[in-house]
Protein backbone atom coordinates (compact mmCIF):
# COMPACT_ATOMS: atom_id res chain seq x y z
CA UNK A 1 0.00 0.00 0.00
CA UNK A 2 1.05 3.60 -0.59
CA UNK A 3 0.77 6.16 2.19
CA UNK A 4 1.35 9.91 1.96
CA UNK A 5 2.68 11.48 5.14
CA UNK A 6 2.01 15.22 5.22
CA UNK A 7 4.37 16.90 7.67
CA UNK A 8 3.20 20.30 8.91
CA UNK A 9 5.55 20.85 11.85
CA UNK A 10 4.97 20.52 15.58
CA UNK A 11 6.91 18.95 18.42
CA UNK A 12 7.35 15.60 16.66
CA UNK A 13 9.66 17.19 14.09
CA UNK A 14 11.50 19.63 16.35
CA UNK A 15 15.12 19.89 17.42
CA UNK A 16 16.81 21.84 20.19
CA UNK A 17 17.91 25.40 19.39
CA UNK A 18 19.37 28.15 21.61
CA UNK A 19 15.82 29.49 22.00
CA UNK A 20 14.20 26.12 22.72
CA UNK A 21 12.66 23.43 20.52
CA UNK A 22 11.74 24.52 16.99
CA UNK A 23 10.69 22.72 13.77
CA UNK A 24 13.57 21.36 11.69
CA UNK A 25 13.39 19.94 8.18
CA UNK A 26 14.48 16.34 7.83
CA UNK A 27 13.57 15.06 11.30
CA UNK A 28 10.34 13.29 10.31
CA UNK A 29 11.73 12.27 6.91
CA UNK A 30 14.72 10.55 8.55
CA UNK A 31 12.49 8.80 11.11
CA UNK A 32 10.17 7.43 8.42
CA UNK A 33 13.11 6.24 6.32
CA UNK A 34 14.55 4.42 9.36
CA UNK A 35 11.20 2.73 10.10
CA UNK A 36 10.85 1.51 6.52
CA UNK A 37 14.48 0.32 6.40
CA UNK A 38 14.05 -1.60 9.66
CA UNK A 39 10.90 -3.34 8.45
CA UNK A 40 8.76 -1.88 11.24
CA UNK A 41 6.72 -0.21 8.50
CA UNK A 42 6.14 -2.35 5.43
CA UNK A 43 4.18 0.10 3.29
CA UNK A 44 5.52 2.54 0.74
CA UNK A 45 5.60 5.91 2.47
CA UNK A 46 6.12 9.22 0.72
CA UNK A 47 6.74 12.30 2.86
CA UNK A 48 5.48 15.69 1.75
CA UNK A 49 6.65 18.62 3.85
CA UNK A 50 4.36 21.63 3.90
CA UNK A 51 6.75 24.56 4.08
CA UNK A 52 7.11 26.59 6.09
CA UNK A 53 6.98 24.13 8.99
CA UNK A 54 5.19 25.71 11.93
CA UNK A 55 4.66 25.34 15.62
CA UNK A 56 0.95 24.53 15.74
CA UNK A 57 0.39 27.55 17.98
CA UNK A 58 0.84 29.52 14.74
CA UNK A 59 -1.73 27.49 12.80
CA UNK A 60 -4.60 29.30 11.07
CA UNK A 61 -7.66 28.25 9.05
CA UNK A 62 -5.52 28.72 5.94
CA UNK A 63 -3.31 25.91 7.22
CA UNK A 64 -6.35 23.62 7.66
CA UNK A 65 -7.26 24.33 4.04
CA UNK A 66 -3.70 23.76 2.86
CA UNK A 67 -3.71 20.27 4.40
CA UNK A 68 -7.20 19.47 3.09
CA UNK A 69 -6.27 20.62 -0.43
CA UNK A 70 -3.22 18.36 -0.37
CA UNK A 71 -5.26 15.32 0.67
CA UNK A 72 -7.90 16.09 -1.95
CA UNK A 73 -5.27 16.56 -4.65
CA UNK A 74 -3.61 13.19 -3.96
CA UNK A 75 -6.76 11.24 -3.05
CA UNK A 76 -6.41 8.82 -5.97
CA UNK A 77 -2.66 8.26 -5.70
CA UNK A 78 -2.50 7.02 -2.11
CA UNK A 79 -4.35 4.43 -0.04
CA UNK A 80 -4.09 6.39 3.20
CA UNK A 81 -2.76 9.63 4.68
CA UNK A 82 -0.90 10.57 7.84
CA UNK A 83 -0.70 14.19 9.00
CA UNK A 84 2.01 15.01 11.54
CA UNK A 85 1.00 18.06 13.53
CA UNK A 86 1.70 19.99 16.70
CA UNK A 87 -0.45 19.03 19.67
CA UNK A 88 -1.63 22.49 20.77
CA UNK A 89 -4.07 22.90 17.87
CA UNK A 90 -4.22 19.32 16.59
CA UNK A 91 -7.89 19.00 17.65
CA UNK A 92 -8.85 22.05 15.58
CA UNK A 93 -7.13 20.66 12.49
CA UNK A 94 -8.70 17.22 12.90
CA UNK A 95 -12.14 18.83 13.21
CA UNK A 96 -11.49 20.98 10.14
CA UNK A 97 -10.42 18.00 8.02
CA UNK A 98 -13.63 16.18 8.97
CA UNK A 99 -15.69 19.08 7.60
CA UNK A 100 -13.42 19.98 4.68
CA UNK A 101 -13.46 16.59 2.95
CA UNK A 102 -17.02 15.31 2.31
CA UNK A 103 -17.03 11.91 0.65
CA UNK A 104 -13.53 11.13 1.94
CA UNK A 105 -12.74 7.60 0.77
CA UNK A 106 -9.41 7.10 2.53
CA UNK A 107 -8.28 7.03 6.16
CA UNK A 108 -6.61 10.24 7.30
CA UNK A 109 -4.64 9.82 10.52
CA UNK A 110 -3.53 12.90 12.44
CA UNK A 111 -0.72 12.39 14.94
CA UNK A 112 2.12 14.16 16.68
CA UNK A 113 4.19 13.85 19.82
CA UNK A 114 4.67 15.35 23.23
CA UNK A 115 8.43 14.80 22.96
CA UNK A 116 10.42 15.34 19.74
CA UNK A 117 11.84 12.51 17.66
CA UNK A 118 15.26 14.04 18.35
CA UNK A 119 15.24 13.18 22.09
CA UNK A 120 15.94 9.79 23.64
CA UNK A 121 12.59 9.37 25.42
CA UNK A 122 10.43 10.45 22.49
CA UNK A 123 6.88 9.20 22.10
CA UNK A 124 7.04 10.24 18.47
CA UNK A 125 8.36 6.94 17.13
CA UNK A 126 5.52 4.89 18.63
CA UNK A 127 2.91 7.40 17.48
CA UNK A 128 4.40 7.43 13.98
CA UNK A 129 4.35 3.63 13.72
CA UNK A 130 0.78 3.45 15.04
CA UNK A 131 -0.37 6.19 12.65
CA UNK A 132 1.19 4.53 9.61
CA UNK A 133 -0.46 1.22 10.52
CA UNK A 134 -3.80 3.01 11.06
CA UNK A 135 -3.49 4.63 7.62
CA UNK A 136 -3.65 1.11 6.22
CA UNK A 137 -6.23 -0.44 8.55
CA UNK A 138 -8.65 2.26 9.71
CA UNK A 139 -12.01 3.00 8.11
CA UNK A 140 -12.22 5.97 5.76
CA UNK A 141 -12.48 9.15 7.81
CA UNK A 142 -10.38 11.47 9.95
CA UNK A 143 -8.87 9.88 13.03
CA UNK A 144 -6.35 10.95 15.66
CA UNK A 145 -3.79 8.32 16.62
CA UNK A 146 -2.00 9.27 19.80
CA UNK A 147 -0.66 7.56 22.90
CA UNK A 148 -1.82 4.13 21.75
CA UNK A 149 -5.41 5.29 21.13
CA UNK A 150 -7.34 5.87 17.91
CA UNK A 151 -9.80 8.72 18.45
CA UNK A 152 -12.71 10.22 16.53
CA UNK A 153 -11.40 13.28 14.70
CA UNK A 154 -14.57 15.32 15.13
CA UNK A 155 -14.73 14.81 18.91
CA UNK A 156 -11.10 14.87 19.99
CA UNK A 157 -9.68 17.34 22.47
CA UNK A 158 -6.34 17.84 24.19
CA UNK A 159 -6.99 16.98 27.83
CA UNK A 160 -3.49 17.11 29.32
CA UNK A 161 -0.60 19.50 28.70
CA UNK A 162 2.19 16.98 29.36
CA UNK A 163 0.94 13.37 29.48
CA UNK A 164 1.93 11.11 26.60
CA UNK A 165 -1.74 10.14 26.13
CA UNK A 166 -2.78 13.78 26.07
CA UNK A 167 -5.88 13.39 23.90
CA UNK A 168 -9.35 12.09 24.58
CA UNK A 169 -12.65 11.89 22.71
CA UNK A 170 -16.20 11.11 23.76
CA UNK A 171 -17.20 7.69 22.40
CA UNK A 172 -19.56 7.36 19.44
CA UNK A 173 -20.48 4.77 16.84
CA UNK A 174 -20.38 7.34 14.04
CA UNK A 175 -17.57 7.60 11.51
CA UNK A 176 -15.61 10.89 11.34
CA UNK A 177 -16.49 11.82 7.79
CA UNK A 178 -19.31 13.51 5.90
CA UNK A 179 -21.10 11.14 3.55
CA UNK A 180 -21.17 12.32 -0.06
CA UNK A 181 -21.49 10.61 -3.48
CA UNK A 182 -17.92 11.61 -4.41
CA UNK A 183 -14.93 13.24 -2.70
CA UNK A 184 -15.33 17.00 -2.38
CA UNK A 185 -13.40 19.91 -0.94
CA UNK A 186 -15.51 22.34 1.09
CA UNK A 187 -14.79 26.06 0.80
CA UNK A 188 -13.20 27.76 3.78
CA UNK A 189 -12.45 31.41 4.41
CA UNK A 190 -11.31 32.86 7.76
CA UNK A 191 -13.88 34.80 9.78
CA UNK A 192 -13.92 36.62 13.09
CA UNK A 193 -15.24 34.06 15.58
CA UNK A 194 -15.18 34.73 19.31
CA UNK A 195 -14.98 32.06 22.01
CA UNK A 196 -16.46 33.33 25.29
CA UNK A 197 -16.59 31.45 28.59
CA UNK A 198 -19.49 32.04 30.96
CA UNK A 199 -18.27 32.75 34.50
CA UNK A 200 -19.86 33.88 37.78
CA UNK A 201 -20.66 37.55 37.27
CA UNK A 202 -20.21 37.14 33.52
CA UNK A 203 -20.09 40.52 31.79
CA UNK A 204 -22.87 40.70 29.22
CA UNK A 205 -21.01 43.71 27.80
CA UNK A 206 -18.37 41.33 26.44
CA UNK A 207 -21.03 39.26 24.70
CA UNK A 208 -22.66 42.45 23.43
CA UNK A 209 -19.34 43.63 21.98
CA UNK A 210 -18.78 40.27 20.29
CA UNK A 211 -22.32 40.34 18.92
CA UNK A 212 -21.58 43.74 17.39
CA UNK A 213 -18.13 42.97 15.98
CA UNK A 214 -17.82 39.26 15.23
CA UNK A 215 -19.13 36.94 12.53
CA UNK A 216 -19.85 34.10 14.94
CA UNK A 217 -19.71 33.24 18.64
CA UNK A 218 -18.93 30.08 20.60
CA UNK A 219 -20.42 30.39 24.08
CA UNK A 220 -18.98 27.98 26.64
CA UNK A 221 -21.84 27.48 29.10
CA UNK A 222 -22.19 25.83 32.47
CA UNK A 223 -23.13 22.17 32.68
CA UNK A 224 -25.88 21.03 30.33
CA UNK A 225 -26.56 24.57 29.14
CA UNK A 226 -27.11 27.26 31.75
CA UNK A 227 -26.09 30.91 31.71
CA UNK A 228 -26.59 33.79 34.17
CA UNK A 229 -29.89 34.96 32.67
CA UNK A 230 -30.23 38.75 32.79
CA UNK A 231 -31.75 41.51 30.65
CA UNK A 232 -28.30 42.64 29.38
CA UNK A 233 -27.38 39.09 28.38
CA UNK A 234 -30.70 38.60 26.61
CA UNK A 235 -30.19 41.90 24.80
CA UNK A 236 -26.72 40.81 23.66
CA UNK A 237 -28.09 37.51 22.35
CA UNK A 238 -30.86 39.38 20.53
CA UNK A 239 -28.27 41.64 18.97
CA UNK A 240 -26.38 38.62 17.68
CA UNK A 241 -29.60 37.26 16.20
CA UNK A 242 -30.51 40.61 14.63
CA UNK A 243 -27.05 40.85 13.04
CA UNK A 244 -27.29 37.23 11.79
CA UNK A 245 -24.36 36.22 13.99
CA UNK A 246 -24.63 32.49 14.78
CA UNK A 247 -24.14 31.54 18.42
CA UNK A 248 -23.20 27.94 19.25
CA UNK A 249 -23.55 26.96 22.90
CA UNK A 250 -21.24 24.22 24.18
CA UNK A 251 -20.58 22.87 27.65
CA UNK A 252 -17.55 23.72 29.74
CA UNK A 253 -17.66 20.12 30.98
CA UNK A 254 -15.38 17.68 29.20
CA UNK A 255 -18.07 14.99 29.22
CA UNK A 256 -21.87 14.95 29.02
CA UNK A 257 -22.42 17.73 26.50
CA UNK A 258 -25.25 20.23 26.17
CA UNK A 259 -29.03 19.93 26.41
CA UNK A 260 -30.54 23.39 26.27
CA UNK A 261 -33.89 23.49 28.00
CA UNK A 262 -33.03 21.15 30.87
CA UNK A 263 -32.92 24.13 33.25
CA UNK A 264 -34.82 27.41 33.28
CA UNK A 265 -31.45 29.19 33.43
CA UNK A 266 -30.93 28.15 29.83
CA UNK A 267 -34.12 29.76 28.54
CA UNK A 268 -32.27 32.83 27.27
CA UNK A 269 -30.27 30.60 24.94
CA UNK A 270 -33.34 28.84 23.64
CA UNK A 271 -35.30 32.07 23.14
CA UNK A 272 -32.45 33.68 21.19
CA UNK A 273 -32.04 30.79 18.77
CA UNK A 274 -28.60 29.78 20.02
CA UNK A 275 -27.52 26.44 18.57
CA UNK A 276 -27.42 23.55 21.05
CA UNK A 277 -23.95 22.13 20.50
CA UNK A 278 -24.78 18.76 22.02
CA UNK A 279 -21.53 16.81 22.32
CA UNK A 280 -19.56 19.37 20.32
CA UNK A 281 -16.18 20.33 21.70
CA UNK A 282 -15.30 24.03 21.79
CA UNK A 283 -12.66 23.27 19.14
CA UNK A 284 -15.21 21.74 16.77
CA UNK A 285 -17.73 24.52 17.45
CA UNK A 286 -15.14 27.15 16.48
CA UNK A 287 -14.21 25.24 13.33
CA UNK A 288 -17.80 24.49 12.36
CA UNK A 289 -18.81 28.15 12.54
CA UNK A 290 -15.93 28.95 10.18
CA UNK A 291 -17.26 26.41 7.68
CA UNK A 292 -20.88 27.52 8.12
CA UNK A 293 -19.91 31.12 7.36
CA UNK A 294 -17.79 30.01 4.38
CA UNK A 295 -20.41 27.77 2.78
CA UNK A 296 -23.67 29.61 3.40
CA UNK A 297 -24.59 33.27 2.93
CA UNK A 298 -28.10 32.86 4.36
CA UNK A 299 -28.47 32.98 8.15
CA UNK A 300 -31.10 30.25 8.30
CA UNK A 301 -28.93 27.96 6.16
CA UNK A 302 -26.02 28.57 8.51
CA UNK A 303 -28.22 27.75 11.50
CA UNK A 304 -29.37 24.51 9.89
CA UNK A 305 -25.82 23.50 9.08
CA UNK A 306 -24.66 24.20 12.62
CA UNK A 307 -27.58 22.34 14.21
CA UNK A 308 -27.16 19.27 11.99
CA UNK A 309 -24.78 16.49 12.92
CA UNK A 310 -22.30 16.41 10.03
CA UNK A 311 -19.76 13.77 11.07
CA UNK A 312 -20.60 12.61 14.59
CA UNK A 313 -19.70 15.84 16.37
CA UNK A 314 -23.11 16.45 18.00
CA UNK A 315 -24.95 13.19 18.66
CA UNK A 316 -24.39 10.88 21.64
Amino acid sequence: MAILLIHTGGTIGMAQTPDGFAPRAGVVEDAVAALVASGLVSDTVEVLRLDPLIDSAQATPQDWLRIAETIHQYRDRFDGFVVTHGTDTLAYTAAALCLALPGLARPVIVTGAMRPLTVADTDGTANLIDALIAARTAAAGVWVQFGGKRLHGARVRKAHSQALDAFTAAPTDSVPRIAAPAPELSPLRPHEVAVLTVTPGFSAALLDQAAGMCDGIVLRCYGAGTVPDSPPLRAALRKARDRAVPVVAVSQCAEGGMQIGTYAAGKALRDSGAIDGGQMTPEMAFVKIQFALSQHSDFDARQRYLATDQCGEIAD
